[in-house]
């Protein structure tokens, strides 16, 4: 199966470790990051969509972070 996942956070570097971290379990980047003026709390935020391939079935009770 193929998993999506799409991180979000602040633009700080918080966001870079997020994806990091994903990319470091196996996880593919897919597309390029989003970036995003939040007007309710007056922060930039960034998005990456990223995918990665695993065995078995999809189920929408999947963690998807602890995949």
């Amino acid at each position: 199966m193929k998993l999506y996942r799409f991180l979000t956070a602040d633009d700080t570097s918080a966001f870079c470790h997020k994806v990091s971290a994903a990319i470091d379990k196996g996880w593919e980047l897919y597309g390029d990051p989003q970036y995003a003026f939040d007007a309710a709390n007056g922060v930039m935020r960034c998005g990456q969509a990223v995918t990665k391939e695993a065995p078995g079935t999809y189920h929408p009770e999947m963690k998807l972070g602890e995949q």
